[in-house]
Order: C-alpha cells, then sequence, then structure tokens
C-alpha cells in the first residue's frame, strides 16, 4: 500500500510537472499591447514641386509671382501657408545674413567695443556691399550690426566674424545652427552671402531663418530699424538708411503696412532675394521670394507684398501646406525605467513561484492520496493502533 501511496504521488507529480515546464519556459508577459508607435515628421506637399496650396471655400486666389520660389508661413504657428519649390536649392545673397545674424549675434553684446585690425577687410569680395568700415577705427558692436542689417555691409560681417572666432569657424556654427533649426538645404560657404561654390540655401530655410530671428529681441530691433548713425573714419558720423524698401518706401516702392523686416540681398548669380515680415492685426507672416523672373530691380518687393497680402486675407480660408517646425532637432524623451515584473524570475534562477506552488501542490495530492490508503488499510491481529 505504501508503494501505492507513491504511484500516487509520482502520478500527481506527472500530471502537474508539464504544467509547471510550460510556465517557465513561457516568455516573460509583454503586458498590454503598446499603441501605435509615434511617427516623425514625414514628408509634405512642401517636398513637391511647383505651387503647393490647400484652399477651403472661400479662400482668395494666389497672385502670380514669377520668383523662382517663394513660402509664406504663420510666423505664430510655424505653419506654411502656400509655396512654391520651397525646398529649390538657390543662392541665398545677402538673406544669407540672417542666419549670420542668429548664430553671432548672441555671442557679441552690442555694447563691446572694438578697434578693427589689419587683415580683418582684407578678405572683402570685390563688389561687395559696404557700410563704410575703416581700418584701425574703434566701433560698438552694435554700429556693426546696424551696418549688416541696414547696410548689408559685408566689411561689418568680417569684422564681427573676426571677433567670434574667424571666417571658417563662423561658417561652421552657421552650418552647425542651421541643422538645428531643420534647415537643411542651407550649405554654407561665405557667412556675408557672397556668392561663393557650392553656397545654396532655399525659401523653406530663409523663412526659417526669419522667424527664428524675430523671437530674438536684438536680432528684431535691429532688422525693422529704418535708419541709423553709422561712425565715420575723421571720427564723425553719417547716416545709413536700410535697404528693404518695403520698410523705408524708397524707389518708389509703397512702404508695406506692418513690415518689421527682415533682409534684403542681391548678386548676379542670385538675383533679388528677400526675406519679409509684416504684423496685422495681432498676425505675424513671414514671405520669402527668390529671384524674381520678371524685369526690374523691385520685383521682388513687388511680389513680397502681394504674397503678405494674400496670407493675411487668407486667414482661416486655406489648410497648411507644411510647417517651418518639420525637420526641426527635437529633443528625445528620456526612455522609460523598465517596469519590474511581478514574482518574475529567469529559468536559469531556479522555479518561480507559480512554478514552485504547482510543484508544492502535486506534493500535497500525493500526501492526501498516501494518507488516505493509510487510514482505509485494514487492521490485523498484531497490529500496534493506526496512527
Amino acid at each position: 500500500m505504501a508503494v501505492s501511496g507513491c504511484a500516487l504521488c509520482a502520478a500527481g507529480l506527472l500530471v502537474l510537472a508539464p504544467a509547471a515546464a510550460a510556465v517557465r519556459s513561457r516568455p516573460p508577459d509583454p503586458g498590454p499591447a503598446a499603441g501605435p508607435r509615434a511617427v516623425g515628421p514625414q514628408p509634405d506637399l512642401l517636398h513637391r514641386p511647383g505651387v503647393q496650396v490647400r484652399p477651403r471655400p472661400g479662400a482668395p486666389g494666389l497672385p502670380e509671382v514669377s520668383a523662382l520660389s517663394w513660402v509664406v508661413a504663420d510666423a505664430g504657428t510655424g505653419e506654411v501657408l502656400a509655396a512654391h519649390d520651397a525646398h529649390r536649392p538657390l543662392p541665398p545673397a545677402s538673406t544669407l545674413k540672417t542666419l549670420f545674424a542668429l548664430t553671432v549675434l548672441p555671442a557679441l553684446p552690442g555694447g563691446v567695443r572694438h578697434q578693427v585690425g589689419q587683415g580683418e577687410l582684407a578678405a572683402v569680395g570685390p563688389g561687395s556691399s559696404r557700410v563704410g568700415v575703416a581700418e584701425g577705427r574703434t566701433y560698438q558692436v552694435a554700429d556693426l550690426w546696424n551696418g549688416v542689417f541696414l547696410s548689408s555691409g559685408n566689411d561689418a560681417v568680417h569684422v564681427l566674424a573676426a571677433l567670434s572666432g574667424g571666417w571658417r569657424g563662423t561658417a561652421a556654427r552657421m552650418q552647425a545652427r542651421a541643422r538645428a533649426l531643420g534647415a537643411l538645404d542651407t550649405h554654407v560657404r561665405s557667412p556675408d552671402g557672397y556668392d561663393a561654390p557650392g553656397q545654396v540655401s532655399s525659401a523653406f530655410d530663409l523663412a526659417v531663418f526669419g522667424r527664428a530671428g524675430l523671437r530674438n529681441p536684438d536680432f528684431a530691433r535691429y532688422c525693422a530699424r529704418v535708419e541709423a548713425r553709422f561712425p565715420g573714419a575723421d571720427g564723425g558720423s553719417y547716416g545709413i538708411v536700410n535697404t528693404n524698401r518695403l520698410l523705408t518706401g524708397a524707389d518708389g516702392v509703397p512702404p508695406y503696412p506692418g513690415a518689421i523686416g527682415v533682409k534684403n540681398g542681391y548678386t548676379s548669380r542670385a538675383g533679388h532675394t528677400l526675406v519679409a515680415a509684416a504684423r496685422r492685426a495681432g498676425r505675424t507672416l513671414v514671405v520669402t521670394v527668390m529671384n524674381p523672373q520678371r524685369d526690374g530691380a523691385f520685383a521682388v518687393y513687388e511680389e513680397a507684398g502681394a504674397l503678405l497680402d494674400w496670407g493675411f486675407a487668407s486667414a482661416g480660408h486655406v489648410d497648411p501646406v507644411g510647417s517651418l517646425d518639420a525637420l526641426r532637432d527635437r529633443p528625445r524623451p528620456a526612455p522609460r525605467p523598465a517596469a519590474a515584473p511581478a514574482a518574475a524570475t529567469r529559468a536559469e534562477d531556479g522555479p518561480g513561484w507559480r512554478e514552485t506552488g504547482m510543484i508544492a501542490g502535486a506534493a500535497g495530492l500525493g500526501a492526501g492520496a498516501m494518507a488516505l490508503v493509510l487510514r482505509l488499510r485494514p487492521v490485523r491481529p498484531g497490529d500496534g493502533p493506526v496512527r
């Protein structure tokens, strides 16, 4: 009977052992199924050629624009309202100075004084626009920034670049700043925007720079300034006027209502380029126009003004075709700490609590069967008391 009891005990173990083994071999429970993984910014309509716009009923029609590339964007939200060949790589001319200012301005407070040293102006390209920086003259950095924004002075850019680590180092930092802002079409070779092999930007990138600049109080103040005094070589000063005609209304170009900047440019290779911004009824728009094909030096201002008019009139009547933030670097969320699985052990650490419970249950079942057999065994003469 003892043998029979042990057999029952073994049978209990044999019945439950496969279940325990199955528990041990089962992979850890992953928990509830995870939702869809967050997807990064996808290519939008701005990467397609031609005009991109998504009008709703009642939206105004786009004006005729001859520029090779242009963008209309909301500076507050970053939404691009309409565009034409937004990512087309083109030479930017002096509109690249917006990226120069974004990169260098924070490191050079306006009150710093600097005497222009020998050689700081030696590399200014022939035919460059100049504000009149003179070697040996001492300037406040604020004067030099006025020269950059109002007169588009390449001489002022060279001096400021020398103050901030040199020409090549400044170009490298500008390139890194562009990448951080998601301006992936821009390749910097000459920080002043002077034509150089391989130097390009895009209407999208320049709109990104203009929007970012308007968020910097110093940048916004300089780019909206209409006129200023600049120190002369003889110790006096002379007046300089912003060459952005949407601000000044010079040369017969009507000043644009609410204009607040940003930067214009021209080279024979780039043609006329412009980053324009205006504010109306609490809303700020940024427009980029690159190389209009219409005749006339002022077509860039006329087309930018028409696009600003359309942008303000289209409020609530168009859906965005992209975002100026679409390609921008975003900080990655910190990894979430892994939750410790409840009552979990690795297979190589021996049986877990569930396995242990099953084995103990099997042993208990066998022991109970043995006790039942012994209790039911008939008592024969000579046997001692049953305990």
